[in-house]
């Protein structure tokens, strides 16, 4: 898009017409005098401002709109001060996601630079380690430059935040209208060299028993359909991690979860479409020495770390997976028998489950809990699923399933609390028609909650449910394992009616404490029209054991 040169406007509507051309429909903020030219320039050019309770919430939001909207960035702007300070945990939890945002910052006034503002600070120097990119923009005529220079570094090759700092001055000047900068596709789209494509096939072909381990990369190549074509082509048993979870339909005959540890043993071979070497993976030691591995990313830095890759192919992840299933047509390559086998391990470990699942015991089993939530969600194709939590998230893992049409999102491998309204926001903002639904720790309820009042504000009929177990359990486990139940510390919580919190706040509360209770309660808070609450007293496990309701 480009602007005409003789109307005087200000530095807020330029960043707001650049935004505007970039694809941005909303932005997450928290209202602060050092940005408010940007809102009234959104006024203008008709992007909606979504105003938050605390400025991590905005960044989280910002950070789920890129997610839920590929080649375009999510924003948020903060104030100056502890507006960006409080922002930096959700930069963060970006950061280590790979999600590209664009975080506007406010500043002292240019002219007052270093002579002690209100809320000034080095607020670049705060943001470089965590950013792909963070600058200073010190000429309101630059401010589409600078904006259109953001945008293109946090989309372009593997994507990740960037930090736009704009002093008051320069952003509320008045001055000549300049040209916005035409935004283009900067994603990669890019396939790895024929001979490096035809290595991989070459060690794919020669494998007995080979395992394909989907993450966010594929994610972001948007390569879930090539995915799917790759497994139907080769019968190769597929994994996710990360963002890649539900790209593969869970539903699909090649979808394994249960029996990770056993494919992965068990594999000669391994592709690694996408998944980092990370703490996930046992930084690589989660692949037998013996196995072969075809590592797939988006950047070649990737290819290779922590653990020497056989072959490397880097560029957009679902050109690549096309590209060597083209070249495996007429190979002969069949998995079948080696996916039955691990099928078979998949349902003894269901059967496992199975008497948790449909437990009718007081306090109420976290995986019967779980149960009833998927029942809810399989009801709905086109749900949002959303887990914020640490125990009952990974047991909600185990069980629900994402839907056909829907999508699954958590905070990634920064393991952030506190993402799950903020979140939500995003999504049913972004698509008003589908219902979301958010899987709480009774912990991390209690970091961004208090965003249901940002829910009720917007008419945001966003539907939570807090597994309240009283405690931070995923720490209480190892403390009384390695300390003792009597030397438990800071790992008590109260048993709160968070439902009534949000009953406070305007929305729908509803208190479990009965299994047979769960999923009438949850269509009711479904079915409210409001954002609501539903509060489920589970047992309180400590050392691996079943515990008392709580300690």
């Amino acid at each position: 898009m480009s602007g005409a040169a003789t109307t005087s406007t200000h530095g807020g509507r330029l960043v707001a017409e650049s935004l505007k051309g970039a694809g941005v429909e909303v932005v997450f903020t928290l209202s602060g005098g050092h940005v408010m030219g940007i809102y009234d320039g959104c006024l203008d050019v008709g992007i909606d401002v979504i105003d938050v309770r605390h400025e991590q919430a905005a960044v989280h939001a910002a950070d789920a709109w890129a997610r839920l909207h590929p080649g375009v960035p999510g924003v948020a702007i903060l104030t100056a001060g502890p507006g960006v300070t409080d922002g930096v945990t959700g930069v963060a939890n970006a950061w280590r996601a790979n999600s590209p945002i664009l975080v506007i910052g406010g500043q002292g006034p240019f002219g007052n630079l270093r002579r002690g503002s209100l809320q000034e600070m080095d607020h670049v120097a705060v943001m470089r380690p965590i950013t792909k990119w963070a600058d200073a923009c010190w000429h309101t005529a630059r401010i589409p430059e600078y904006v259109e220079q953001a945008v293109r570094t946090a989309l372009s090759g593997v994507p990740g935040p960037a930090f736009l700092e704009i002093p008051m001055d320069v952003l509320h000047a008045p001055v000549e209208r300049v040209a916005i900068p035409e935004f283009r596709d900067v994603r990669v789209a890019h396939t790895a060299p024929a001979t490096l494509v035809q290595r991989a096939a070459d060690a794919i072909a020669s494998a007995r028993t080979p395992v394909v381990m989907a993450g966010t990369s594929l994610k972001w190549s948007e390569g879930g359909p090539a995915l799917q074509r790759f497994v139907e082509a080769t019968r190769i048993p597929c994994l996710t991690n990360g963002m890649a979870r539900g790209l593969l339909p869970m539903s699909h005959p090649q979808f394994l979860s249960s029996a990770r540890k056993e494919a992965l043993a068990g594999a000669d071979l391994v592709v690694l479409a996408g998944t980092p070497l990370d703490f996930r993976m046992r930084y690589g030691a989660a692949i037998p020495e013996r196995a072969a591995i075809v590592q797939l990313d988006l950047d070649e830095s990737l290819i290779g770390q922590n653990r020497p890759a056989t072959v490397g192919l880097a560029g957009n992840l679902g050109a690549n997976l096309d590209a060597i299933r083209e070249v495996l047509v007429g190979r002969g390559v069949d998995a079948s028998a080696w996916t039955a086998t691990l099928r078979a391990s998949e349902d003894a470990a269901a059967a496992a489950l199975a008497a948790q699942l449909t437990s009718d015991e007081v306090p109420i089993d976290p995986l019967r809990l779980c149960a009833e939530i998927a029942a809810v969600v399989d009801a709905d194709d086109s749900m949002i699923v959303i887990g914020d939590g640490g125990d009952i998230v990974a047991q909600a893992s185990k069980v629900i399933r994402v839907p056909s049409r829907g999508t699954w999102m958590d905070p990634g491998p920064l393991g952030t609390l506190g993402v799950g309204m903020p979140f939500a926001i995003a999504a049913q903002r972004a698509f008003p028609d589908r219902r979301v639904l958010i899987v709480y720790g009774d912990g991390s309820f209690g970091l961004n909650g208090f965003e249901f009042d940002t829910a009720v504000r917007f008419g945001l009929p966003i539907v939570g449910v807090v597994g309240n177990d009283a405690a931070w359990g995923q720490m209480m486990r190892p403390q009384a394992m390695l300390y003792g139940r009597e030397r438990l510390v800071a790992t008590r919580l109260a048993p709160t009616r968070y439902d009534r919190v949000v009953e406070a706040l305007g929305g729908h509360g509803e208190h479990v404490t009965k299994p047979g209770d769960i999923r009438p309660a949850l269509q009711r808070a479904l079915a409210s029209g409001k954002p609501a609450l539903v509060n489920v007293e589970i047992r309180q496990d400590v050392d691996g054991m079943k515990g008392s309701t709580y300690v």
